[in-house]
């Protein structure tokens, strides 16, 4: 029938949480003030918690009868995931993180995205924030090109078809094709159902309007914890799916291996091992690690104006932590695979 108008199709949030007393009802809030008028849920996939997680998500749930909670005794994030969707109800997954918050057009965006190009898969920008110097300064690593590796969805780029998505906006037949999310998979799973996907004859698609609030790891240890454990997923991704990585993935790991390189290299020197020609040829071992200094050092410190000097040099040692940690992760994963690897920012361990 011509001018047909078609209701909106329901919709799933899920979420995965996990010691996030400090997170998770601002993330709800944001999930049931959305602007959309299709059918809604929101199901929480709660671990065990020991943070007060458990007594605040069963009385949000008691406040709200849009709220489900679902049990995931497991601590991992693809797991919780897919509990949560084997128990929704709607056409439509929209992946929340605890630490995330949605704009309250999120939702209604993301559908019209989804319908307009056929995608299977819908994601937008992670626009990352902090509340104090320290995650301010992580924020802005994850909000730079060069602290993240130029991923779409950290950066913005032109709209269109995409390798993977943030969170994701996605249709629940073409998740129940794919079975779901690799549990076998504990960090990156998100880019590895979007590779099959894709290897499915779908595609992702990334909408730069799609905005979504994200607040990182809140201490340098979280942070080291956090990215190693995902460097080591990443590295045993690579071993699972070789040829499918982008070239960004293997860049802080030349780095670890070009700095301990270098201080070999340095040490050999010093003790007097190495002489000679071959201890000047080597020496050009040593302009990776000077390159990288110098490019911190321009990229934290040339612009006038912005932050002042104290969350310069913040920024200046969050950098080189996030890619260290990654490297050194990767590293491990590639060599001996993730095993039974977890990310322990995660779990108050």
């Amino acid at each position: 029938m011509p001018n047909e108008v078609h209701a909106p199709p329901g919709v799933s949030y899920v979420i995965p949480v996990l010691n996030e007393v400090a997170y998770i009802e601002t993330a709800v809030r944001t999930v049931l003030e959305q602007d959309y008028s299709g059918p809604t849920e929101l199901i929480l996939a709660l671990g065990p918690s020991t943070d007060g997680t458990t007594e605040l998500v069963q009385r949000l749930a008691a406040e709200d009868d849009r709220i489900i909670v679902v049990f995931n005794p497991a601590t991992d994030i693809p797991v919780g995931l897919n509990v949560a969707i084997r128990a929704s109800r709607h056409p439509v997954i929209v992946r929340v993180d605890a630490h995330s918050e949605l704009d309250p057009t999120y939702t209604r965006r993301a559908v019209e995205t989804l319908t307009r190009t056929g995608a299977a898969n819908v994601g937008g920008v992670m626009q990352a924030r902090g509340k104090t110097p320290f995650q301010s300064a992580v924020a802005r690593a994850y909000n730079s090109r060069f602290g993240l590796g130029g991923g779409s969805y950290h950066g913005g780029a032109e709209e269109g078809p995409a390798e993977s998505a943030y969170l994701g906006v996605l249709r629940r037949d073409v998740l129940d094709e794919v079975n779901l999310f690799d549990e076998s998979v504990r960090r990156g799973e998100d880019w590895e159902l979007n590779l099959r996907i894709r290897n499915a004859g779908h595609s992702v698609w990334f909408d730069p309007s799609l905005e979504v609030t994200y607040w990182p790891r809140e201490s340098w240890s979280k942070l080291v914890r956090q990215f190693a454990a995902t460097g080591i997923w990443r590295g045993e991704l690579v071993r699972r799916y070789p040829g499918h990585n982008p070239w960004r993935f293997f860049a802080p790991p030349l780095l670890v291996a070009n700095v301990a390189l270098t201080i070999l290299i340095l040490v050999l020197q010093l003790t007097g091992v190495l002489r000679g020609w071959p201890s000047v040829v080597l020496s050009l071992v040593y302009l990776g690690p000077a390159a990288y200094a110098v490019l911190l050092l321009l990229l934290c410190f040339s612009r006038a104006g912005g932050p002042g000097w104290s969350d310069r040099w913040r920024f200046f040692l969050v950098l080189p932590t996030m890619h260290l940690s990654w490297g050194v992760g990767f590293i491990v994963g590639v060599v001996r695979g993730a095993r039974d690897t977890v990310d322990t920012s995660r779990t108050g361990i």
